[in-house]
């Protein structure tokens, strides 16, 4: 008998990529997503439910007329700009409301979560790459939500024997543009789609500071294909099943890619040239955010295999043309 996960957020960029794997992989999927960002789901391998996922009507329907093995939480704010100008709109919906969740796990005895965490817990890096054991100091709201909520997964599973794997990507990226999967954003946040649109459209790309101490003067950042991503959940679900002790893995490759760097490879792969507006830095951005990423190499046996940069790019380019 097939196995059910229930992905919250699941018809997002990233839940949807996971839940896919997921379907793949021979489990039953029910995703539950408000839909916030106006993106389309129309794939057939997933139940999807449009609600709130701290509903608890909602919550205690699914979790009474199925058996959940395990819940994969994708469902955030994610801006950190925007963070900081509202941060209470950030805590309440990416702390409070899970909160609300595991209370109803708690509730319906389903034991196995694995939390979307972010290298943001790290805040400014002391020392690079990044290891899980660096001082968690965020420097943003968004950062201090992802911090709260591993906290209360630990505190969770010391008090009630929950089981849980937090994932701290570093840059998601990429798409699978064979299945229609990729970013949807609406309106869009993040680095590559944007820089895309612009290529595509002839517009400016606004770079976001350019006097960091970098060889360029860019930010550098971590990026990884969205498909070593959702191998990594896969993993981090088996570990779980088979009863293996909570833990937080970093996900990343270990090498970083300056903004100019992006901004080269995607003129490359367009066949155009990008314009430029130099701006401000942005509140909340370190100049360097690289992993080190052999932890979840040793324990959950994972390693990417599609996040050359390139090949990042051009799948996030080809599902940009399919979407326009």
């Amino acid at each position: 008998m097939k196995k059910t996960i229930l992905v919250t957020g699941g018809a997002g960029y990233i839940g949807s990529c996971v839940a896919h794997l997921l379907h793949t992989k021979g489990y039953e999927v029910i995703i539950l997503d408000k839909l916030i960002y106006a993106q389309k789901f129309e794939h057939s391998w997933a139940k999807l439910i449009q609600a709130d996922f701290a509903d608890k009507d909602i919550l205690k329907k699914i979790f009474t007329e199925n058996k959940i093995e395990a819940v994969l939480h994708f469902a955030a704010f994610i801006e950190v700009g925007r963070s900081v100008k509202d941060p209470a709109d950030f805590y309440n919906n990416n702390v409070v409301k899970t909160l609300a969740l595991l209370e109803e796990m708690q509730k319906h005895k389903v034991k196995n979560f694995i939390f979307s965490s972010s290298c943001a817990v790290y805040g400014t890096p002391q020392k690079l790459p990044l290891r899980e054991d660096h001082p968690k100091k965020p420097i943003s709201p968004y950062g201090n939500t992802k911090l709260a909520v591993e906290m209360i997964l630990e505190d969770f599973a010391n008090a009630y024997g929950m089981s849980f794997v937090g994932l701290r990507y570093f840059n998601a990226a990429g798409a699978i543009p064979e299945e229609g999967l990729g970013e949807q954003h609406e309106p869009e946040t993040h680095i590559i789609p944007l820089l895309l649109k612009a290529a595509m459209q002839n517009k400016e790309f606004k770079i976001f500071g350019t006097d960091y101490s970098t060889p360029d003067g860019t930010c550098i950042r971590d990026y990884l294909h969205v498909k070593d991503l959702a191998t990594a959940h896969c993993k981090a679900l088996e570990y779980l099943l088979n009863g293996a002790t909570s833990n937080c893995f970093n996900l990343g490759t270990g090498t970083g890619y300056s903004v100019r760097e992006l901004i080269n490879i995607v003129e490359q792969v367009v066949g155009t040239v990008v314009k430029i507006q130099e701006c401000e830095r942005r509140e909340g951005d370190p100049a360097v955010l690289v992993s080190d990423a052999s932890t979840v190499h040793d324990v959950l046996g994972w390693k990417s295999e599609f996040s050359d940069l390139g090949n990042i790019i051009r799948d996030a380019y080809e599902f940009e043309v399919i979407k326009s």
